[in-house]
């Protein structure tokens, strides 16, 4: 399991936010696509940010309720930054999962923006791994594979 580094089950390629984007459009792009949350880049593709549902929420509800507004990124995004490295261990990041909040993490390289990790990717590595461990493939938890 040691071996399982995060650049091995990351998604490469991921969908991005910019700081002047629209909340409305926002919550579109994350219900069209299905994620929870995205990284903001700015015009580098350095990671800047992340914005989540929950972050959007109550700024969306407002603004639907008292019908005026447009809320941007940048008025709702978190600037601290849980990222991770493609050459992290996948064991590492499911301590850390363990004990923080978040459930995606986006992976930076030289503060670009490279992929994105989600706990449901945590969980297939480590959900293959206790298959191996269960078929008896002794290879597999000596952690020669």
């Amino acid at each position: 399991m040691a071996d399982y580094l995060v650049k091995d089950v990351m998604h490469s390629n991921p969908l991005s936010v910019h700081t002047g984007e629209s909340l409305v459009d926002v919550v579109e792009k994350m219900a069209n696509s299905n994620v929870m949350g995205m990284p903001v880049v700015d015009e580098q593709g350095e990671v800047v940010g992340f914005i989540s549902e929950q972050d959007c929420i109550q700024s969306i509800l407002a603004t639907s309720y008292f019908c005026e507004g447009n809320p941007v990124v940048a008025d709702v995004m978190s600037r601290a930054l849980l990222t991770v490295r493609p050459g992290d261990s996948v064991v590492d990041l499911a301590r850390r999962m363990g004990r923080d909040k978040p459930k995606v993490y986006p992976v930076v390289e030289a503060g670009k923006l490279v992929g994105l990790i989600t706990r449901a990717d945590v969980l297939k590595a480590l959900r293959s791994e206790v298959l191996a461990c269960n078929s008896g493939d002794s290879r597999r938890r000596q952690g020669t594979a």
